[in-house]
């Protein structure tokens, strides 16, 4: 799993790297590679401690015809209006016939 860390300059001296939410956690150290390893400790507690991470697919709700659309490959009207479709289409693309 990856997460996004910010990591900025303390005034003074070394380092804080912070997360957030739901790693709304920052830890300290001496130079940059401390204050993440601590940083990383601190996800690792709490995750030991019970917590989990999970992910959810969150998207646009399927159209409510859907579950119908192609339920009649073999149908004869389907097949014929297919090829009339394919027929129209190929006279609009050809373009109309100008002598």
């Amino acid at each position: 799993m990856r997460i996004a860390v910010f990591v900025e300059p303390m005034p003074g001296n070394g380092f804080r790297a912070s997360g957030t939410e739901p790693f709304a956690v920052s830890a300290e150290g001496a130079t940059r590679q401390e204050a993440i390893a601590r940083l990383k400790d601190e996800v690792q507690a709490r995750i030991r401690g019970g917590g989990e991470i999970v992910t959810l697919e969150i998207g646009p709700e399927p159209h409510p015809l859907a579950k119908y659309a192609g339920m009649f490959p073999d149908d004869a009207l389907t097949k014929d209006w297919e090829a009339a479709m394919t027929e129209y289409r190929r006279n609009v693309d050809q373009g109309p016939e100008i002598p």
